[in-house]
């Protein structure tokens, strides 16, 4: 599992799994959760940047009807992966 640090405008370096990825309607997600073993919460990030951006600038989806759809293409590939 790809892991991710999130330095805020203020505070704290964060670190995030990424669980998936997807671009949908040209705009990438990812998922990603606080824990490795699965118990930890987890969001779904939209990337902000602009392609000559030197870095990827994520913010939480908050939109409920954004979030619902990306959620459910998420779900469906979750729903294929073999975990073992």
């Amino acid at each position: 599992m790809d892991k991710i640090v999130f330095t805020p405008e203020s505070g704290e370096p964060v670190r995030f799994y990424v669980l998936e990825q997807t671009r949908l309607g040209g705009v990438d997600y990812i998922l990603v959760t606080d824990s490795e073993d699965g118990d930890g919460e987890a969001l779904i990030l939209r990337d902000t940047s602009a392609p000559e951006d030197g870095e990827a600038v994520y913010e939480i989806v908050t939109d409920d009807e954004e979030l619902n759809a990306v959620a459910a293409v998420f779900a469906n590939m979750l729903d294929d992966i073999q975990l073992t």
